[in-house]
């Protein structure tokens, strides 16, 4: 996939974990969307790094989303322990 395919599948992955994982962000819907494509970057190299599973070359294939969408849940709850808190209510 090039790297445009990379930040679209990124950019919906961020979309599928929000939905997955609802509330208040301290970022927004920007943050958010940042969140999704470092997930799907994320995501993806941690599926072929070591679970031996490599990334094909098609935005169709399920292991690409699955890992898209785990990675950019990973970095979502990360973001939210992290920063979280810090905003005035």
């Amino acid at each position: 996939m090039s790297i445009i395919s990379w930040i679209v599948l990124g950019l919906l992955a961020g979309v599928v974990a929000k939905i997955l994982l609802p509330g208040r962000d301290p970022g927004g819907l920007v943050g958010t969307t940042l969140i999704g494509v470092a997930g799907a970057f994320t995501g993806g190299w941690l599926s072929a790094r070591f679970l031996d599973k490599p990334i094909t070359n098609e935005i169709y294939d399920g292991a690409t989303w699955a890992a898209a969408i785990g990675g950019s849940l990973v970095l979502l709850i990360a973001y939210r322990l992290l920063f979280g808190h810090s905003r005035s209510r």
